[in-house]
């Protein structure tokens, strides 16, 4: 665990980054394994996905601990996950990358949306699809699926390090989603690359406008011509950021 709290300023600048943009600065510091294969929106949101990482560990599920009974125990992981997760923090999964059960449905997801939780990100399947994805809250995971989460998962550790789609990840870690996917920032590093990246966005807006009036790539992007950095210097000034 750590002691890093995402102040709402860095919360408010991930809100219009992209994973994309967050992916080449943790490549640059080598980090190359920081985007949770797998897992897709459950339908579009007008903003990104941000906050720190509460965790949730299913293991293979083993028929005599299983029963469908197990749901009426108050201290079951799956149902205290969902009632503990903080506000503002988001609920990660690891169900091994299965999606063949499902790993939470619509009225534990809206329950969670209603305590205000910033997001659900499972590596396995969610069931009532449609409900999930009426919400305001985001959420990812690996696919549909009607089967209880019971046939193929046991809900054991709550907030310990995970693996969700083939990455490591910490709670306290910083999660942001947007329509590719979710980028695992670590802590220590979640100032520094909202910093980074939030001027990054703005280049290649430029670029891209540039592009579309015609500009040439070559010596624009990456910008290694001295009159690209200064059109980039007076577009910054023209849109006063």
């Amino acid at each position: 665990m750590t002691d890093y709290t995402l102040s709402d300023a860095t919360r408010a600048r991930y809100k219009r980054i992209s994973t994309a943009s967050i992916a080449t600065q943790l490549y640059k510091r080598g980090l190359r394994n920081q985007f949770i294969q797998g897992v897709r929106p459950v339908s579009p949101k007008a903003e990104n996905m941000v906050g720190q990482a509460f965790t949730l560990r299913y293991i293979p599920a083993r028929e005599d601990r299983n029963p469908l009974e197990v749901f009426r125990n108050a201290d079951h992981p799956q149902r205290v996950a969902v009632e503990t997760c903080p506000p503002g923090q988001i609920l990660v999964m690891d169900a091994r990358g299965d999606a063949s059960a499902a790993t939470a449905g619509s009225i534990l997801v809206t329950r969670m949306a209603v305590r205000g939780c910033a997001g659900v990100v499972s590596d396995g399947g969610f069931r009532d699809f449609d409900g999930i994805g009426r919400l305001d809250m985001p959420a990812y995971c690996a696919g549909r699926c009607a089967p209880t989460n019971l046939t193929k998962h046991e809900a054991l550790d709550i907030n310990v390090p995970i693996a969700c789609g083939e990455v490591a990840v910490f709670p306290g870690d910083v999660l942001v989603g947007d329509g590719d996917g979710v980028m695992v920032i670590p802590a220590h590093l979640a100032e520094e690359i909202a910093e980074v990246c939030a001027g990054m966005e703005d280049f290649e807006a430029f670029v891209l406008e540039e592009v579309l009036n015609g500009t040439p790539i070559i010596g624009l992007y990456p910008c290694t011509k001295e009159e690209n950095q200064k059109n980039f210097e007076a577009w910054m000034a023209k849109k006063g950021r």
